[in-house]
């Protein structure tokens, strides 16, 4: 069932880490990637766009871009399901992932940021189909079209190994970026991953593993978004 959840009301990207993100009044969205010029465009990434919404905004009294997001929504993107596919303007399709967490990182912009946000923070999403986003087009929701991934990293990082194709190991760092989390959790991942089982022994490995089985980069994770970018 289509839902109409308002306008996008604005469009930022990032260029680079040293830069905040930059306002602009369209971008283009490149499928299976991100938006053009944004340092988060990256084909194995979960976390290609963050989407943000106003009531946050108005409700905290926040200044412009100060969840740093890329989408700004007239909708409560609270309420936005993994698995959701939104249609922005006439063209862009986006795969939404799981919510972002309000970490730390807000808080060297204001004191006390990520706590006042809490599960606010905004929702994730990968593009599925490009094209060019302005600000002010519509935003669709088309429902539930696609798996939902998990809001528990833990249970990410189970889904990325479950993905790993026979014969091939993966490397902690690679591990936590097609998982959608940081770096830091690496040193998490031999209690974590020993929680799974002994099916997961030996799946991943820190970097500094000697030459073995080939190491994965995720080609292919998210191949199951092929079928509704070809059929849009």
């Amino acid at each position: 069932m289509l839902e109409d959840l308002g306008q996008l009301i604005a469009i930022a990207v990032r260029r680079t880490p040293a830069t905040a993100p930059e306002p602009v009044p369209q971008a283009l969205a490149l499928g299976g990637r991100g938006l053009e010029h944004d340092l988060h465009a990256d084909p194995v990434s979960p976390r290609q766009l963050l989407l943000a919404g106003a009531p946050v905004y108005n409700d905290l009294a926040l200044p412009p871009l100060a969840l740093r997001e890329n989408l700004l929504l007239e909708a409560d993107t609270s309420s936005l399901a993994s698995g959701t596919v939104l249609r922005i303007g006439d063209e862009v399709l986006l795969r939404l992932m799981f919510q972002c967490e309000a970490c730390g990182s807000l808080d060297r912009h204001r004191p006390g940021l990520s706590r006042l946000v809490g599960a606010r923070r905004g929702v994730l999403a990968r593009v599925l189909t490009s094209g060019p986003i302005l600000a002010g087009d519509r935003v669709i929701s088309l429902g539930s079209q696609l798996p939902a991934w998990p809001e528990d990293w833990r249970e990410r990082v189970r889904r990325v190994l479950d993905a790993l194709p026979p014969g091939h190991v993966i490397a902690y760092r690679q591990l936590a970026h097609l998982a959608g989390i940081a770096a830091s959790y690496c040193r998490a991942f031999p209690r974590a991953i020993a929680g799974f089982g002994p099916a997961y022994a030996g799946k991943a490995v820190p970097a500094s593993a000697p030459p073995g089985l080939p190491r994965w980069d995720g080609a292919g994770l998210f191949d199951d978004e092929g079928r509704l970018a070809d059929k849009d």
